[in-house]
C-alpha cells in the first residue's frame, strides 16, 4: 500500500467516524435510496443530512444521481473496493 493510497484513505475513514453518517452508510449497503427515506429513517433535518452528504459524496464513498426534483444515494463501488483493498490484513506465514 502505497502513502497515496493511504492519503485517499483518510477522508473516508474519517467520514465513517460520525455516528450519523455510520447509519447512513449502513443504510445505503442495502442499495440506493432516496434522501427522503434516509430522511425519515433518521429523524434529521434536510440541512442536516445535506451537511453529512456533502461529506460522503466529497470523499467519493456515496454517489448520487438527481431525479427531477429527488435525489438518490448509493455506495460508490469503486470507492468501496479500494477501502476493502486497504483494509486487507496480509496473512502470516
Amino acid at each position: 500500500m502505497t502513502s497515496d493510497e493511504t492519503t485517499a484513505i483518510i477522508p473516508i475513514l474519517k467520514a465513517l467516524g460520525d455516528d450519523t453518517r455510520a447509519k447512513i452508510f449502513a443504510m445505503l449497503k442495502g442499495g440506493e435510496l432516496c434522501a427522503c427515506k434516509i430522511l425519515e429513517a433518521l429523524h434529521i433535518t434536510q440541512p442536516t443530512l445535506s451537511h453529512h452528504m456533502k461529506i460522503l459524496c466529497g470523499c467519493g464513498l456515496v454517489a448520487y444521481r438527481k431525479d427531477w426534483k429527488w435525489t438518490h444515494y448509493s455506495l460508490d463501488q469503486k470507492t468501496l473496493e479500494d477501502l476493502k483493498n486497504w483494509l486487507q490484513i496480509a496473512e502470516e506465514p
